[in-house]
């Protein structure tokens, strides 16, 4: 175990600060690390932690002043002895360590967080909504939350519902659930990254001659000009059309473009089609490999 220099945690370079500064530290260095801003950051999860727990002892006039006493005491022994900082403060000024398990046999202990993944459309998650899901609780009795999907959650974001996780001991707080939001793609968008994928279809002369054509967008629609002569598999990007980003800004929206042939036609238009197939000079495998 080793010394926690709660001060250094919250940002502060002395102990000697008010109340209402060590709550605006907090305020800080909890949103530097919170989990919701550091998917998957082991370190930035541990960091949140000791934040929380330094900020439960120093907000607390009476606990910051036995803090002090205890860390001014303890680290100048140590110092004068040249000793490596071996417990954790915070076990010292509680007292009755027990050292075969290295925590305060009477201390509170907080329970363990608990994490789980669940789908949300694209839609939803990009225009947000409140959603009621039900999950296995940690008694594997299944449980409804309502939760609220912020818009433009990432995907892989986390939902954090304070209290949700295992039961804490000797008092101790309950741990969180964590829910991991896994974004799904509907028939018409595809998440990729920041941008939003969508198929473009064209009809042969639209592709051959070029256009001005409407396309759908997460909002409602908008019109795009097609090149002529534009090729299946070919992209077009329209700029901020696409999802949100961690900033608040947007990605794009990409177009595939893919010409389709109609299966059925009337007469005249086989006889057009036919006239074409006689005046055209244009063959797509002239090039190909022999």
């Amino acid at each position: 175990m080793v010394y926690k220099d709660y001060y250094k945690i919250l940002g502060l370079e002395t102990s000697h600060v008010s109340i209402n500064e060590i709550k605006t530290a907090y305020r800080n260095a909890a949103k530097k690390y919170h989990p919701d801003l550091n998917v998957g950051n082991n370190t930035s999860e541990e960091r949140i932690k000791d934040i929380n727990e330094a900020y439960r002892i120093l907000s607390v006039p009476a606990s910051k002043r036995k803090y002090d006493r205890t860390w001014n005491a303890h680290h100048t022994k140590l110092q004068q002895k040249g000793l490596r900082n071996k417990e954790s403060i915070f076990e010292m000024f509680l007292g009755n360590i027990d050292k075969s398990s290295g925590t305060n046999a009477d201390s509170p202990v907080c329970g363990e967080d608990v994490e789980t993944e669940i789908e949300v459309p694209i839609e939803e998650a990009y225009f947000g909504t409140e959603k009621t899901v039900s999950l296995k609780a940690v008694d594997g009795k299944n449980k409804t939350f309502t939760i609220n999907i912020p818009k433009g959650i990432q995907n892989g974001g986390k939902i954090r519902l304070l209290g949700q996780g295992k039961d804490g001991k000797n008092g101790g707080k309950n741990g969180n659930l964590y829910i991991k939001i896994k974004i799904q793609d509907n028939k018409t968008f595809k998440l990729a990254g920041y941008d939003l994928c969508t198929d473009l279809l064209l009809t042969p002369w639209e592709a051959g001659l070029g256009a001005r054509v409407t396309i759908p967008t997460m909002e409602d629609e908008t019109k795009i000009y097609i090149p002529q002569g534009i090729q299946s598999g070919e992209k077009l990007r329209i700029p901020n059309k696409g999802y949100y980003t961690a900033q608040g800004g947007r990605g794009d929206l990409i177009a595939e473009i893919k010409i389709v042939v109609p299966r059925k036609m009337d007469d005249q238009e086989k006889a057009i089609y036919e006239q074409l197939k006689e005046i055209s000079k244009f063959n797509p495998r002239e090039n190909a490999v022999k």
